[in-house]
């Protein structure tokens, strides 16, 4: 069955990909400023990004075995993972002919890791160097590359299968995407391998990203004459129900 675009004479993705693009430049436009003055200008977070770095690396020293568990739990829901999860659902959705919601799934999390890899080539600040460390992680520290990863990923899938899912379960998938996001983000500085501050900045960047290209896609919708929806409650496209419920 066409959809409204395709029956006005206009292919249901037209437009789509430009809105996604501009929503891409301007979280650029808005981080990278942001990002460059939270490190430069020495705020008072840094004060904190001290404190907690040596309490929480006095805890793993004096509880191994929560610290392989942290190893553990970082590494299962790390960058990759993450990448790879959107991807499978990304193919999934093509294969039921939701190719709007696949390009905007792509997009948003492609957009947001280029951002964080680029934030921290210019912001160009050094990882905590802790004495007897317990991980080790390489290149620059700001912002945290597997919470803007963690952050990206599960709000991604979430808003992907926010149409399927009863009232109830947005409200638990919601629940369940923040705790990951934030716990990938405590194992970073509870391991030592980054500061507070950096895993609150993955955060935030992680959170503009997807709003930024959802508000795109939700303003495209509307142009293509649907219904105007709120994507955290009834998802990105709200439309794609029946598409994904065969």
């Amino acid at each position: 069955m066409r959809n409204e675009g395709e029956q006005r004479g206009r292919p249901g993705i037209r437009g789509l990909g430009p809105r996604l693009t501009l929503a891409g430049l301007a979280a650029w436009l808005i981080m990278i400023p942001f990002s460059v003055l939270l490190v430069v200008a020495k705020m008072p977070l840094n004060e904190l990004d001290a404190g907690v770095a040596a309490e929480l690396h006095a805890y793993a020293h004096a509880n191994p075995g929560m610290t392989r568990v942290l190893i553990v739990w970082t590494d299962a829901f790390g960058p990759w993972p993450w990448r790879i999860a959107v991807v499978g659902c990304a193919l999934w959705l093509l294969r039921k002919g939701a190719t709007r919601v696949a390009a905007w799934a792509v997009t948003t999390v492609t957009v947001g890791g280029l951002l964080g890899l680029a934030i921290k080539v210019i912001v160009d600040r050094a990882r905590p160097v802790l004495p007897d460390p317990v991980a080790l992680a390489p290149g620059d520290s700001f912002p945290s590359g597997h919470t803007v990863n963690a952050t990206l990923g599960a709000g991604v899938i979430v808003l992907i299968l926010l149409p399927v899912l009863p009232r109830w379960g947005r409200r638990v998938a919601w629940a369940v995407a923040a705790f990951l996001a934030l716990s990938v983000g405590y194992t970073r500085v509870a391991l030592g391998v980054h500061w507070v501050s950096d895993v609150l900045a993955g955060f935030v960047l992680g959170v503009a990203v997807i709003a930024a290209t959802t508000a795109a896609f939700e303003t495209w919708r509307r142009d293509q004459g649907r219904r105007p929806s709120s994507p955290v409650d009834e998802g990105v496209e709200p439309e794609s129900v029946r598409a994904l419920r065969e």
